[in-house]
């Protein structure tokens, strides 16, 4: 029973030691594991130096260590927006497999609740990056400055991982087109008809310990 109860231990801090990271545009503050779960990754404050972000034809970049995951993102134009009601989603869900740095388009103008804020160059702007996994909602912002003409593509190249798109999930890319339909917040709203589909924190528990279990008997 020691060496079941230990394989299990070992296998749940595996799960639970990984994260993201937001790569581009950069985030409010340094990463700060214990705070992912907290609003914009515990940063209450916006950024002084915003990034240049384009109006059309934008893109994001993580790094995920997760194998299996679904990204979303939130756009805010509160000038200091405060909490997760701040926010709209603005792309659909993707799932996405795989660790390592991924691109996925952002662009403005063909998001219909975006396009519904009147966003035009030199709104200053907030994006929350929502990453589901098997460790829970982990979150980090971005304070953007609105653009008509800022080349990203010069600021940071983009290499995706090795990656398999899932269900519902957005293409992606340096550049492309994702729209969202109808209302959505942060916990999942309507989006495509997509909907988010992790694995089961509680499956991959009960997968270690039976292992485990196996490994004592041999």
């Amino acid at each position: 029973m020691r060496s079941f109860t230990a394989f299990s231990l070992l296998g749940f801090a595996s799960i639970a030691a990984a994260h993201f990271q937001l790569q581009f545009p950069g985030p409010r503050g340094p990463f700060v594991e214990d705070d992912e779960p907290k609003f914009c990754d515990g940063f209450d404050n916006p950024a002084t130096n915003r990034t240049q972000f384009p109006l059309s034809g934008g893109f994001y970049a993580l790094n995920s260590e997760h194998p299996t995951w679904t990204v979303f993102t939130l756009l805010s134009n509160s000038s200091n927006p405060t909490k997760f009601s701040d926010f709209e989603q603005v792309t659909p869900f993707a799932q996405l497999n795989g660790e390592g740095v991924f691109c996925l388009p952002l662009d403005f103008s063909t998001s219909q609740n975006a396009s519904s804020m009147g966003l035009k160059a030199g709104d200053n702007v907030t994006i929350q990056i929502e990453f589901v996994a098997d460790d829970g909602r982990l979150f980090q912002c971005a304070d953007l400055t609105l653009s008509d003409s800022v080349d990203i593509a010069s600021a940071f190249s983009c290499t995706n991982a090795s990656q398999q798109a899932g269900s519902g999930s957005g293409s992606s890319g340096s550049s492309g087109n994702s729209s969202d339909s109808g209302n959505s917040s942060s916990s999942g709203g309507g989006d495509s008809g997509a909907t988010i589909e992790t694995p089961s924190l509680k499956l991959a528990i009960s997968l270690l310990g039976a292992l485990g279990l196996a490994l004592v008997f041999v």
